[in-house]
């Protein structure tokens, strides 16, 4: 199973995103592993921190940042995989709650069916 692009398939080479996130990694962190998807994740995480900044507008106080990290709808960041979207609720904080079943064929990891979860 996964949620974001893995760095090292190649399926993702000419992705502009995985070409963003390279750019980024070259000029910011030059010395971080480009095959390690936990710099991947950090950086989909950081973006998701943008947006939550982003839906708060003036209102940098600690109760509207909780609001809106609480209220994410349908939030797709470019490194998670094809479908894979970000909700959270005021009864639900979990960031990632959707998956893509997987299997490597010796070269890359092929999805095979839908998105699961919600």
């Amino acid at each position: 199973m996964g949620f974001v692009k893995d760095p090292t398939d190649p399926q993702w080479d000419n992705d502009p995103a995985m070409k963003e996130w390279r750019a980024f990694m070259k000029k910011y962190y030059p010395d971080g592993d480009l095959t390690d998807w936990y710099n991947v994740y950090a950086y989909a995480a950081a973006q998701t921190l943008v947006q939550v900044l982003k839906q708060c507008g003036d209102n940098l106080t600690h109760e509207n940042v909780m609001t809106q990290a609480a209220n994410l709808k349908n939030f797709a960041l470019p490194l998670l995989l094809p479908g894979i979207t970000i909700n959270t609720s005021p009864t639900d904080y979990r960031v990632i709650r959707q998956v893509q079943l997987q299997r490597f064929d010796g070269k890359q990891w092929m999805r095979f069916g839908g998105v699961i979860g919600n």
